[in-house]
């Protein structure tokens, strides 16, 4: 009974015969996971010889791969595929919204509709093809023209005749990508039984083309984002460090050590439209950058202002708060598109054709002709694969130590314009507040001699009822000139003017080497350069000597031995050298400094 029931069980798949003569081969392959339909493969067979034998093997085939699960169990178009592949697709906001509009430009209006099994090598190569063609993918056949805006408006010299431009190979090599990984999830789902895109070649990838700014370029940018002093300090860490936009947005104080100078990357800033989330970094991984000497000092000064915002507001800046922010307690992270035009705005404004990208490639240049190895570059810049792309973009070759690469890029850096001297520079063309006239003011005087050297400035209240002021805008006029270098003198003490270096220039004054030396060299013996020049002009050969900048009339003694050793035919008067010579006194443990000129 159970032999004779088994023999009756009802045959698998159906093979009918078509009107024309040829037989349809029909298998149940299961349910369409998609649609919910029922998924059906079909082959037909042509008559001639053996028809039938045939059409028993196709059965047979196709019987065997679904059994084997070789067959799709679906009928989905590849605009389903694509839908599904990108709602399973880990990668970063900004990454996804890239796929989604090129696969919306590009693939859907050709072959969106298409069933995802259906699409072969041919069809993606045709499409490739159309993209070389033109980007807008336009007919060909009617003029068109390509307006400024889609919106109404009346047309200008801005809407031009259609000219067909090809997508850029870039483009079209990550299109390729996409698709070849929706493709292989979709073999893997069993929606397709193969991957046509492996048998298509994506365009040749682009040689490597980074445009890092020049020294010169970058001098200029550098100068003008310190016009604003926390703008500088961006942009001087972009440089110096090499990091991602998003990086740097994302820093915190807590991942900086300014004692040990090292700095530590963990986070990013995403944009997906007006929104910021903070991701990991684009590797997934953290890393530890040593910073150079300057660059300790930049941030340094940098958070001094930012807590004497703080303190001014009445808010905290705790260790959390980011390092970069619009908000007085470093609540708010900057926004990364926001950083972009700032920096292609300034550029624009230097009339350079660069974007804030290019610095990354400034860092690595850099980095490489000071003869860092290419792991230590790779690490630096965070790239992955231990140095693959670094050496294929840049090709290094020399082996440093990271310590090695902060202090390289650090003295390859151009000059950082003072902080304090691009101040001065504002308030003297844009003073905004009685304290800042006063200051000005007060500066012309020192300047046109009309305070001497040492000579003191009128009192707090004195020029307060002058000028009609109160005596607190005048202190602080007069910690302004301090704190250019104009003025001297300690705490509770009348100030006295400070000696200039010639031109005038306050970067150079006593106060502002002391600021430049350090605490540690302030109070013990530093090596000078000086020279004497005598009453002819003559310039006599420089000496090192050691002294202190705590007291400048310790120089008197060297100025008097070489005048004597000089002027021979008044060796034993004492009074022979006054009002005759002058000393240039150059602090070798300050870089850029102009001589100081006594006169005694």
């Amino acid at each position: 009974m159970t032999r004779a029931k088994a023999g009756r069980r009802r045959q698998r798949g159906t093979i009918d015969r078509l009107p024309s003569g040829a037989l349809r081969v029909r298998v149940y392959g299961g349910q369409d996971p998609v649609s919910g339909k029922r998924n059906t493969l079909v082959e037909v067979i042509e008559p001639g010889p053996r028809q039938e034998a045939r059409a028993e093997a196709a059965r047979t085939r196709l019987l065997n791969a679904v059994d084997e699960q070789r067959s799709p169990r679906t009928s989905a178009t590849l605009d389903q595929l694509l839908d599904r592949y990108l709602e399973t697709l880990d990668v970063g906001a900004t990454t996804h919204r890239a796929y989604t509009r090129y696969l919306e430009l590009h693939v859907r209006p050709f072959l969106g509709r298409t069933k995802a099994g259906a699409v072969g090598a041919e069809a993606l190569d045709s499409l490739y093809a159309e993209l070389r063609r033109c980007r807008d993918h336009c007919s060909g056949s009617a003029k068109r023209v390509d307006h400024r805006t889609p919106r109404e408006h009346e047309c200008d010299d801005r809407c031009r005749p259609h000219r067909c431009r090809p997508l850029a190979p870039a483009t079209i090599r990550h299109i390729h990508f996409v698709l070849n990984g929706a493709y292989s999830r979709g073999v893997r789902w069993r929606w397709v039984s193969v991957n046509p895109v492996e048998f298509v070649s994506p365009p040749a990838k682009p040689p490597p083309d980074p445009q890092p700014p020049s020294a010169g370029d970058a001098a200029r940018l550098l100068n003008e984002a310190w016009r604003d002093l926390d703008w500088g300090a961006l942009v001087w860490l972009f440089m110096t460090t090499g990091a991602r936009r998003g990086e740097l947005c994302a820093l915190r104080w807590s991942n900086v050590d300014l004692e040990s100078g090292t700095l530590t990357i963990r986070r990013a800033i995403a944009q997906d439209g007006r929104a910021l989330q903070e991701k990991d970094t684009k590797t997934h991984q953290q890393r530890r950058l040593a910073l150079d000497a300057e660059t300790v000092e930049v941030l340094s000064d940098h958070r001094a202002r930012c807590e004497e915002r703080a303190r001014a507001l009445g808010v905290e800046l705790r260790p959390e708060a980011f390092m970069f922010s619009l908000a007085p307690d470093g609540s708010a992270s900057l926004v990364p598109g926001s950083v972009t035009q700032r920096y292609s705005r300034m550029a624009a404004r230097l009339g350079l054709d660069t974007h804030l990208h290019n610095l990354r490639h400034y860092s690595a240049t850099e980095l490489i002709a000071a003869g860092v190895d290419v792991r230590t570059v790779a690490g630096r810049l965070g790239h992955s694969g231990g140095g693959v792309t670094t050496l294929r973009v840049y090709a290094a070759w020399v082996s440093e130590a990271d310590q090695r690469a902060a202090s390289g890029l650090g003295s390859r850096m151009p000059e950082r314009p003072s902080g304090p001297g691009s101040e001065m520079e504002r308030v003297r063309r844009d003073p905004r507040s009685a304290r800042e006239r006063l200051a000005v003011e007060l500066l012309e005087r020192i300047e046109s001699g009309a305070v001497a050297v040492g000579g003191h400035l009128p009192g707090v209240k004195v020029l307060a009822a002058e000028k009609g002021l109160a005596p607190s805008t005048v202190h602080r006029a007069f910690e302004l000139l301090k704190k250019w270098g104009v003025l001297s003198g300690d705490q509770g003490a009348r100030p006295t003017a400070a000696p200039q270096a010639r031109g005038g220039d306050p970067a150079v004054t006593i106060p502002a080497i002391h600021q430049q030396l350090g605490s540690e060299k302030r109070s013990t013996d530093t090596f000078f350069s000086i020279v004497v020049r005598g009453p002819d002009g003559r310039r006599y050969p420089a000496r090192v000597v050691a002294g202190s900048l705590a007291d400048p009339g310790a120089f008197r003694k060297h100025l008097i031995g070489i005048a004597r050793l000089e002027d021979v035919e008044n060796t034993d008067s004492t009074e022979s050298w006054v009002g005759r010579y002058e000393l240039e006194v150059t602090p070798l443990a300050v870089s850029r400094c102009e001589p100081m000129v006594f006169r005694y």
